[in-house]
């Protein structure tokens, strides 16, 4: 029904019922879904009107214009989730500090990425900066591959310790 109701019409909000069983009881639960309309105008080479439609039950949102800018928001929260699991350290641990501890490096890897990315990779140019290609996955092999680097020099420089006779006769 929603994908009918996303081919055709203008932006407007609509009700909507989704009804389930659970434990032998049939269960429905009503909410507004709001469609949002704009036009393409010969963006991404495509032409006529976009449809997009969000499911929520906000207060805070109104029309179909407040439900996409609540939407765009949220939408940066999860892509920058996903990218920061790229960069998470697996760990089988149930320690929550640890996890934390994860979560909080990946999260500052991505925005250090992010800065490195805008300052010293894009290009200065009117209309705002031109961002060159740099995956964010590239920029955390390099950053591995500096700390096994740096790692390495250091067991390949011998610790403070008095000779071993094995090796001294």
């Amino acid at each position: 029904a929603i994908q009918q109701e996303l081919s055709e019409g203008w932006s407007r909000v609509i009700q909507h019922d989704l009804t389930g069983k659970l434990d032998g009881h049939s269960w429905t639960v009503e909410f507004p879904v709001y469609i949002d309309c704009t036009y393409l105008n010969g963006r991404y080479d495509e032409q006529g009107v976009a449809r997009h439609g969000y499911a929520a039950d906000a207060p805070f949102i109104e029309t179909p214009r407040d439900a996409r800018y609540h939407y765009s928001k949220r939408f940066g929260i999860e892509s920058s989730y996903r990218l920061s699991e790229q960069a998470i350290a697996t760990t089988t641990t149930r320690d929550a500090t640890v996890r934390l501890l994860y979560v909080v490096v990946s999260l500052l890897l991505q925005n250090v990425w992010r800065y490195l990315h805008y300052e010293y990779v894009a290009t200065p140019r009117r209309g705002g900066r031109r961002l060159w290609w740099w995956p964010y996955k590239e920029f955390v092999n390099m950053v591995r591959r500096a700390a096994w680097t740096a790692l390495a020099v250091r067991r390949a420089v011998p610790a403070n310790r008095p000779p071993d006779d094995r090796f001294h006769r």
